[in-house]
């Protein structure tokens, strides 16, 4: 099936669009285009200069409202690093759910993703997970997870 912006097949978000009952407007499917395409994690910001470069038409309260409705829909993340901008990335790629945490930088604000849990980690956390919704009675369904220190730059100008 052939995306109707992208010249390529449709993404995976038409047919969250579709079993929400929201139209994919052109705003929405270049705002989505963008996170799938960044490899950083953007602000709404960096996401309107972006889009603005590829659709001129677009205002930053767009951006905004737009960012709202995905967060809503579930289509993307919301997150704070504690630099006093929120930033945004889509909650999951083409094929699979993406879940990672994240190391953050105090000093130079460096965000690394974290992907590859051993099994250590993987059996704590689905531990952990099940004895909170236990304890509070709370079917949980997805977490977030944020380490805060230096990078290995930074921490190696500290020595």
């Amino acid at each position: 099936m052939q995306g109707r912006w992208g010249g390529g097949p449709a993404k995976w978000w038409h047919g969250e669009f579709r079993g929400c009952g929201y139209r994919i407007t052109i705003p929405r499917q270049i705002i989505l285009q963008v996170l799938d395409e960044s490899k950083e994690h953007l602000s709404a910001e960096d996401i309107y200069l972006k889009v603005h470069n590829i659709y001129p038409a677009i205002g930053l309260t767009t951006v905004y409202r737009t960012l709202e409705l995905l967060i809503n829909m579930g289509l993307v993340f919301k997150f704070d690093f504690g630099d006093g901008r929120a930033r945004y990335e889509l909650s999951r790629g083409a094929k699979e759910p993406s879940h990672h945490h994240h190391l953050i930088c105090t000093k130079c604000g460096r965000i690394i993703d974290y992907t590859d849990f051993v099994d250590e980690e993987l059996e704590l956390i689905k531990k952990t997970e099940k004895e909170l919704s236990k304890k509070y009675n709370f079917e949980i369904k997805n977490h977030t997870i944020q380490f805060y220190g230096l990078c290995d730059e930074c921490s190696d100008k500290e020595k």
